[in-house]
């Protein structure tokens, strides 16, 4: 049995990360829309850390504003593509490291903590929950934390739809329709609600709940599919001022929870 730092690894070595965000229009959005939410609740010398920061596309858009930036990555490949693109930026420290243990840095340490992409992949509910647990405690009191999660319908209606819909609902769903997770599934997705029941007993106060790319992963696979820069740009406005709609947020792939430290 690989372990999940394997099966992560492996993925990873094989796909283009520092592109994601910016080869697709549901990248950019995803990317945009995140940005403004870490705006929203960054000061301009924010003390940052970025879990799971992949190849570092806002850890680095983050330090380059001026911000103190602090990134953890689980992959080595990513962590040695942030390294190469964050060069000459002494105000962005990076780390090899896992979600589940962030030792290395006291308590109560950062204005604002990202977790971005590491609970795509945690599966055990002891994991899930020392990732919580470490991102809370390093965080101030009166911090704010966003943490980026699937949505498992999400996963559905992007890849299910070409065929192989059994296959998908046999991957990600219980017989009676519970979700499942287990680490073999690479990405694990989440019902909302699902997701934010695990911060129930947290030392948190919840903010909000956002979509950061609508749906725009599964149309975009159209082949009729196209959108000027000026549509870009007006869609990524209009968004932003639905993306907190209860109703849509199953449809969005990446999602944030968004959440103040308390104690």
């Amino acid at each position: 049995m690989s372990t999940r730092k394997e099966i992560v690894s492996s993925y990873y070595e094989q796909y283009d990360e520092d592109r994601r965000t910016v080869r697709s229009r549901h990248g950019q959005l995803e990317f945009c829309t995140t940005m403004a939410y870490i705006h929203r609740y960054a000061g301009e010398n924010a003390k940052v850390l970025e879990v799971g920061a992949g190849t570092g596309r806002y850890s680095i858009a983050l330090a380059e504003e001026g911000m103190d930036v602090t990134a953890v990555e689980l992959v080595e490949s990513n962590l040695a593509v942030l390294r190469e693109n964050s060069k000459g930026l002494e105000n962005l420290r990076s780390f090899q490291g896992d979600a589940a243990d962030l030792s290395r840095f006291p308590d109560d340490t950062f204005d604002l903590t990202l977790v971005l992409g590491p609970m795509y992949h945690l599966y055990e509910a002891d994991e899930v929950n020392r990732a919580i647990d470490e991102a809370v405690r390093v965080t101030k009191p009166g911090g704010v934390m966003m943490f980026a999660f699937i949505s498992v319908f999400a996963i559905m209606y992007s890849n299910y739809f070409y065929g192989n819909w059994a296959d998908g609902q046999a991957e990600n769903f219980t017989e009676d329709h519970q979700v499942r997770h287990f680490k073999e599934q690479l990405f694990t997705g989440y019902d909302v609600a699902e997701f934010e029941e695990l911060f129930r007993e947290k030392p948190v106060e919840w903010i909000t709940t956002a979509g950061v790319d609508g749906l725009l992963e599964p149309i975009e696979k159209r082949p009729d599919f196209s959108m000027t820069d000026e549509d870009f740009k007006a869609l990524s406005e209009w968004y932003l001022h639905f993306s907190e709609k209860r109703e849509l947020l199953g449809n969005t792939n990446h999602l944030l929870y968004i959440c103040r430290k308390t104690a």
